[in-house]
């Protein structure tokens, strides 16, 4: 207890010192202890009282061992010891500048972008040395295919809020094919109230091409996350905090797609902030079959000319 009290100064100052990649399924902390499970998550810069760069983005998870005979599991490293789990996702995200209701294009500002994607993945978790490997591939399209601008609109006139009219001026039409490796490593472990873990990981493709380094800390009433499925707990709460620096090679929401290169308005490559931080950090209650979760979301800001940006989510999920 007294390791407990030493750590938990600077597991509430991370948060500050560490304000990338948009929605996070993976992280340990988030571990539901089933093989068929079903998870929404969705974020909003609302819960900030912002609305301007990542201002939207949900997530449809479906985890099943029926999935295991999916031949794309076949391209995802799963070590032969490991527990491995599978899934998929739908996934959306959306950016807009920062002044919604002009028709212009805002320069030194974010482009209006929005992406959808059907994303595959395997979870295999080393139970032994406490480490688990993530895998997944993401097919989609990025511009006005992906209906972020339908999207926005709707809910604004819906909520009465500013019609947005930039999307006229969004990034076109591109392919989305991207790969993802992700590592994580647990570190301290103090029983069920206390965790540390490293994490890494490694994007390829049209949409991002980045790798970021980090850790994650969870204090609460916790589960083992690298313990096997059939040791479980039936109630947990706890509070988690994630920093991250992210490496920025390219991004496809600021610079257009890979392919075609007729978008209106991009970032120049000089322009890009190659080096942010991160933070995500919140709130989760698991019991039973049931998860939910609130978090937010500090970044430092992706383009020279432009500032920090900060969002909220929600997730809610349920074993199968």
């Amino acid at each position: 207890m007294k390791f407990i009290k030493l750590l938990l100064p600077v597991f509430l100052f991370i948060p500050i010192i560490a304000v990338g990649q948009k929605i996070d399924n993976m992280a340990s902390f988030r571990d539901l202890k089933s093989d068929n499970y079903f998870r929404f998550h969705y974020d909003n810069d609302y819960f900030t009282s912002t609305d301007k760069d990542y201002t939207q983005g949900y997530n449809f998870e479906l985890v099943s061992a029926s999935l295991r005979k999916n031949p794309l599991n076949a391209i995802f490293i799963l070590p032969k010891k490991s527990e491995n789990r599978y899934g998929l996702s739908l996934e959306h995200i959306g950016f807009t500048a920062n002044n919604i209701a002009s028709d212009e294009i805002q320069f030194d500002e974010r482009p209006f972008a929005a992406a959808i994607m059907l994303k595959s993945f395997s979870i295999a978790t080393d139970t032994i040395h406490k480490s688990r490997i993530v895998s997944s591939l993401n097919l989609g399209i990025i511009g006005p295919g992906a209906f972020g601008g339908d999207m926005q609109t709707a809910i604004h006139e819906a909520t009465g809020n500013t019609i947005p009219l930039g999307w006229y001026n969004q990034i076109k039409n591109d392919v989305v094919i991207n790969y993802e490796i992700g590592y994580e490593k647990q570190l301290i472990r103090l029983n069920d109230y206390f965790s540390l873990h490293a994490n890494s990981t490694l994007r390829l493709g049209t949409l991002f091409t980045n790798a970021s380094i980090g850790l994650n800390a969870s204090l609460g009433i916790i589960n083992a996350p690298f313990a096997p499925v059939k040791n479980k707990k039936k109630f947990q709460l706890y509070l988690y905090s994630q920093p991250i620096l992210n490496f920025i090679g390219y991004d496809a929401t600021l610079q257009g797609g890979l392919f075609n290169r007729s978008s209106i308005y991009t970032i120049p490559h000089r322009d890009i902030e190659r080096f942010t931080l991160q933070n995500n950090y919140g709130i989760i209650l698991q019991y039973r079959w049931l998860f939910l979760e609130y978090s937010r979301t500090l970044l430092t800001r992706e383009i020279s000319t432009s500032s920090p940006h900060k969002w909220g989510g929600i997730r809610i999920g349920f074993k199968l």
